[in-house]
């Protein structure tokens, strides 16, 4: 991959370069030249430091390129990806662990200073020659804003890894970010693989804390690394921080990997060796947690990204559930025929009728005719309308066995129901669950001029209740 902060000779002198790809007119017009007056910072061992300005800038083949002084190291993102390149792991993850280690040291140092954090804009001295000014450890930072452009245009170009920097969360500062950056470096070349891996998914994984956890990405590999590591990895979660501050983090990590001598450890010293039985019980815990974390943060994405119309589908629930269980009670409280004889159901069919009660009319059918329900039904609607308008209690029905008996005369305007009901049996029995009578009554109905006489032949049979209900009425009427 072509790189864009690079070394190279200016005017026969080494030189760190810095190719924008912006045509001398685009230069001016974005305000690039600022960046001739942006500082980087070279960090030594000692902790003593100076900053780094560009010398100059030039048209290279029609791209204005930003140049300094030189200084002689390799990119961290170079060191860090030739762990999995090259054939020589062991050499290659002990150098990238080193030039990590460097890089920790020199941020602690620096403080609180802005630095760019992207390991493709830092440069690690890994060794003393002769042409070195600066000694073996010293790291170079290189401006931010200018490396920034730079890289970004290094990720466009084919075989680049695109302007998505893996290593750091947009929503951390100061130490906070290098703790960060540093977890997510030592991550890769330790597992071999990115911490945050999905790119349309990057910034909000770092977010929620969705990633592999080092003790399943590396297995063996020291519990006090493992910890850190996933402190780290915290630090952007809400209420999930293990520890205060990323220097807290970067500190102890220091700590573990300079031994008394302030030599650098070898990288097996820590990862331990595990028995094949160890490994696959690893491996079966990383398949659960991937499973069930993945599960987890679809869930949880799905319901963020689609909480109105979910609100809206769960209040509908609601309401019908709501409308069931109404429904429900009120089938509940329905009259039945529970406790009833054969022919009280009969007594109370016609009491019901006469008091338009097409309720209690309902639970003593089942099958027969609805004739009379819907009438009483009709004229209990008509005459609850009549009474809402007018409010009077002329507006009220009258039974007609109360009319009667208080001498009332046709024609009647409210009275309606049966008088003298009469009821006989016919035929049937309770050991056969059937039994048929035989009603004759007088019917009075609202301003008529006569009476109306009928004779009902009625069957009756228990339902799967075991109560009595009217199944079949065969009406004779005069």
């Amino acid at each position: 991959m072509q790189q864009h902060i690079y070394h190279s000779d200016v005017g026969g002198k080494p030189a760190i370069c810095f190719n924008t790809c912006l045509d001398p007119r685009a230069f001016a017009r974005t305000k690039m030249s600022q960046s001739l007056i942006e500082p980087g910072y070279i960090v030594q061992p000692d902790g003593s430091h100076e900053v780094w300005k560009a010398a100059g800038v030039h048209d290279l083949n029609g791209s204005m390129r930003v140049w300094g002084m030189s200084f002689s190291g390799k990119r961290l993102d170079v060191l860090i990806n030739e762990v999995n390149s090259t054939g020589q792991q062991t050499e290659a993850l002990q150098t990238a662990l080193q030039a990590i280690v460097f890089w920790i040291r020199a941020k602690m140092l620096l403080g609180e200073t802005n630095t760019t954090l992207n390991p493709g804009a830092v440069f690690v001295c890994l060794e003393n020659t002769n042409e070195n000014k600066f000694p073996k450890g010293s790291v170079f930072f290189t401006p931010k804003y200018l490396s920034n452009r730079c890289l970004l245009m290094e990720g466009s170009l084919p075989g680049g890894s695109g302007e998505i920097d893996r290593y750091n969360c947009p929503d951390l500062t100061g130490m906070d970010a290098a703790a960060f950056c540093a977890g997510a470096m030592l991550y890769k070349i330790l597992s071999k693989s990115l911490p945050y891996p999905n790119d349309k998914t990057i910034f909000q994984d770092m977010r929620e804390g969705i990633f592999l956890p080092p003790h399943l990405a590396v297995p063996g590999l020291d519990k006090k690394i493992c910890n850190l590591i996933q402190a780290a990895f915290m630090l952007p979660v809400t209420n999930r921080a293990i520890y205060k501050s990323g220097t807290d983090i970067i500190s102890s990590l220091l700590n573990i990997f300079l031994d008394n001598e302030n030599n650098i450890v070898s990288v097996s010293s820590m990862i331990n060796n595990l028995p094949k039985e160890e490994h696959a019980r690893i491996e079966k815990e990383r398949k659960r947690h991937l499973f069930r974390q993945n599960t987890l943060a679809k869930t949880r994405r799905f319901i963020t990204n689609n909480k109105h119309a979910l609100i809206g589908i769960t209040a509908g629930i609601l309401f019908i559930l709501f409308i069931i269980a109404s429904t429900s009670k009120s089938f509940k409280n329905r009259p039945t025929t529970e406790g009833m004889d054969s022919d009280t159901v009969i007594m109370a069919y016609y009491d019901a009728f006469s008091s338009l009660d097409h309720v209690l009319m309902e639970a003593c059918v089942q099958g027969a005719d609805k004739t009379d329900i819907n009438a009483a039904a009709t004229l209990y609607a008509i005459y609850r309308t009549r009474e809402s308008y007018e409010r009077s209690s002329s507006a009220h029905i009258v039974p007609a066995k109360v009319w009667r008996d208080a001498g009332g005369e046709l024609p009647a305007p409210n009275a309606f129901g049966v008088t003298d009901l009469s009821i006989r049996y016919l035929a049937g029995s309770y050991e056969d669950n059937m039994i048929m009578y035989r009603a004759d009554y007088l019917l009075w109905s609202p301003d008529a001029d006569y009476v109306i006489t009928r004779s009902d032949t009625i069957t009756l049979k228990r339902d799967r209740k075991n109560n009595w209900r009217i199944t079949e009425i065969l009406r004779d009427e005069k």
